[in-house]
């Protein structure tokens, strides 16, 4: 195992956290996570999705970053490492497989949204909002993703922004991304909210994401939650154990996870008191989800308030980073395997794996599949979002959690986690073998059930 360490290492065990969270940061978080805590209860939600977060996606990560430090490799050897020393049948090692491929699979459709979010950087910068109504917002963004060549033109430089990273190497690329992206990015949400504070209505905002309203909390609206807690942190699709490859081996794995559930958590409700207030304090806009929201009622918000051209740039620059942040390690497991096989180098494997996800994009543009009226034909942008968010990663999760928590040594375990004698780690391994496959299992097996029987 001559491959172990060739990669590099973290500087500091703040660098890891820094760029998990910017792994774990993304869309979802930015507009997705305060709409449905808006919609599902508010604080009640809050409530849910923190225990959640602790029963499913705090511990998964743990398990999934163990597993990436001890085997100090990509994801795929990392697993070949873990199952010969725990003397198992090889199959294993396809959890490494699968990671890598949902990670090439989720960039192939990602780049094309984060595509997006770069054009509206332009967008706003011009003054393009200004003034804007909702009807002229929304018939803008559908010329615009009607638009291929736009599509293309945004999709290919997202592409070679996350190629220039990952190619750059762990110190260099994603160390960056980490210790310059990162800071910005949170120096750009509380910008952000202060302008909503000062020009919004802060006071609907608060209200609409942390008023305790059980009457609204359903069982949907848990399973919202469980399902969320999981995605959320970039789980079950090799990212993370990538990232604990380089992790620092004196780094304290539990508390570094913990802090870095938390701050993923901080930036969704940041976000959702930055967003909203500007939404509630402009007259006939809906706290719509989705694209929706980002991209025609956030640019009538912008467009008709004070200084809005500024921080609706702003705005989407800071959606554009989130997004670059996490797209970078969508594809390093990939590139990690690719220059242990010796037969690549780094920016050969950076550029083989960005062009092959970048094809999966082009066909995510020309079948058109975000469209309301969608042409008959393949539907490569929905294939692509359920093959991994509803099958490969909760799989992924699933079998983690089911092989730290049952099939690796428990003083292997114990030894990685540094928690000898310590009586949080029987209760966390507790949650690892019997509470989170249980939980990850049920948002699947739901998830399923609703898409295609109910």
């Amino acid at each position: 195992m001559d491959q172990r360490k060739m990669h590099g290492m973290w500087g500091s065990r703040w660098t890891f956290i820094l760029a998990a969270t910017g792994s774990a940061v993304g869309l979802g978080n930015i507009w997705k996570f305060p709409y449905i805590a808006g919609e599902n209860g508010g604080g009640a939600f809050v409530l849910v999705y923190l225990v959640c977060i602790a029963l499913v996606g705090i511990p998964v990560m743990m398990a999934e970053v163990l597993i990436g430090r001890r085997g100090r490799m990509s994801p795929i050897n990392a697993m070949r490492y873990v199952t010969r020393e725990a003397g198992l049948h090889s199959g294993w090692t396809s959890i490494g497989w699968m990671g890598v491929l949902a990670g090439l699979m989720i960039m192939a459709f990602y780049s094309v949204v984060a595509g997006w979010a770069l054009n509206y950087v332009v967008e706003a910068g011009s003054g393009a909002f200004n003034g804007t109504s909702g009807e002229i917002a929304g018939g803008a963004f559908g010329e615009f993703l009607q638009d291929k060549s736009k599509l293309t033109l945004w999709h290919s430089l997202f592409s070679v922004m996350t190629l220039v990273v990952v190619a750059a190497g762990v110190t260099r690329g994603l160390g960056m991304v980490a210790r310059v992206l990162m800071p910005f990015l949170f120096v750009v949400l509380i910008l952000l909210l202060a302008y909503g504070f000062k020009n919004g209505d802060f006071g609907a905002a608060f209200n609409f994401l942390f008023d305790f309203k059980f009457d609204k909390l359903t069982w949907g609206g848990v399973l919202v939650a469980l399902g969320h807690a999981f995605f959320t942190l970039s789980l079950g699709m090799g990212a993370i154990m990538a990232y604990g490859a380089y992790m620092p081996g004196h780094a304290s794995l539990g508390r570094t996870i913990i802090t870095v559930g938390l701050l993923d958590t901080l930036v969704a409700l940041i976000a959702g008191m930055a967003i909203f207030p500007i939404v509630f304090g402009t007259p006939g806009l809906e706290a719509g989800a989705g694209p929706g929201l980002m991209f025609v009622s956030l640019p009538v918000a912008f467009g008709n308030m004070a200084a809005g051209q500024l921080f609706g740039t702003l705005f989407f620059v800071l959606v554009a980073v989130a997004a670059w942040s996490s797209a970078v390690s969508l594809i390093e497991p990939g590139v990690a395997w690719l220059v242990e096989s010796k037969k690549f180098n780094r920016i050969t494997a950076t550029t083989a794996l960005t062009l092959l996800a970048w094809l999966g994009g082009m066909g995510c543009i020309w079948s058109n599949n975000w469209l309301e009226d969608k042409p008959a034909g393949v539907y490569v942008f929905e294939s692509l979002d359920f093959l991994t968010s509803q099958i490969m990663l909760p799989l992924g999760g699933l079998f983690i959690a089911i092989f730290v928590g049952w099939l690796m040594r428990r003083a292997i375990v114990c030894s990685e986690m540094d928690a000898e004698g310590h009586p949080l780690f029987d209760i966390w391994l507790f949650v690892v073998r019997y509470v989170s496959p249980i939980l990850i299992a049920i948002v699947m097996i739901l998830s399923l059930y609703n898409k295609f029987v109910a």
